[in-house]
C-alpha cells in the first residue's frame, strides 16, 4: 500500500500539515513544530515556508498558525482523516512494547468521533509507563494529533469495569473499536 505522503510530497509535510489541522487554533514555532512531528529542525522550516506560500498556514508574531479561510481546508481535513497514516496492526505493535498488552481499544480521532473522552484505551499486565509514553508518542507525531489516552493494569480495569466506572462506561458505551481483545469483553 502506498502513503498518502507521495501525493503531498513527503512524509514530512503530511505530519506537519496534520499538526496544523488537528490543532486549529494553536500557534507553533518552527522548533515546536519539529518537535512534535519529529522531523529535524531544517527540514520542518522548509516545509512550514511551503504550506506558509500554499496559504494552508498563515505566519504569526509568536509562529505559525492554521489559516481557517484556507478554501481547501474542509477537503483536506477530511482527507487526511481518512488516510490514516498508521494501521491497527501498527498501533498494537507499537503499545505491546510497553508490556502484556491484553486489551487496546481506539475511538475519538481514529473514528472521526471529536466528542470521546478517550482516543485510545490500554489495558495489561506489567505496563511500563515510560515505553506506553513513546508508543503513543511516535503514534501522535504520525497523526499530527495528541492523543487522549487511558492505560490500566487488567487488575484495576475488571474492578473499574465491575463497579461501573464513569471513565470505562463512557469509552464502552460509546462508538469504539476493540482491536486487540483478550479479555473477551
Amino acid at each position: 500500500m502506498k502513503s498518502v505522503s507521495h501525493i503531498f510530497g513527503g512524509e514530512a509535510k503530511v505530519k506537519i500539515m496534520r499538526l496544523f489541522i488537528f490543532n486549529p487554533g494553536l500557534t507553533f514555532t518552527s522548533a515546536e513544530v519539529a518537535h512534535r512531528a519529529k522531523e529535524r529542525p531544517h527540514t520542518a522550516r522548509k516545509e512550514l515556508r511551503i504550506l506558509a506560500k500554499a496559504g494552508l498556514i498563515k505566519r504569526r508574531t509568536k509562529g505559525f498558525a492554521l489559516n481557517s479561510s484556507y478554501l481547501y481546508l474542509p477537503a483536506i481535513e477530511n482527507f487526511l482523516i481518512d488516510a490514516t497514516p498508521i494501521t491497527e496492526k501498527e498501533i498494537i505493535q507499537k503499545v505491546s512494547r510497553a508490556g502484556n498488552i491484553r486489551l487496546v481499544l481506539i475511538s475519538g480521532v481514529f473514528l472521526h468521533d471529536r466528542d470521546s473522552r478517550v482516543d485510545i484505551l490500554v489495558v495489561g499486565d506489567h505496563l511500563k509507563g515510560a515505553k506506553l509514553l513513546s508508543a503513543i508518542s511516535s503514534i501522535e507525531a504520525l497523526l499530527g494529533k495528541e492523543l487522549r489516552y487511558a492505560a490500566f493494569e487488567t487488575a484495576d480495569f475488571r474492578y473499574r469495569l465491575g463497579i461501573y466506572d464513569k471513565l470505562i462506561r463512557d469509552i464502552l458505551d460509546y462508538q469504539h473499536e476493540k482491536i486487540l481483545n483478550k479479555l473477551g469483553i
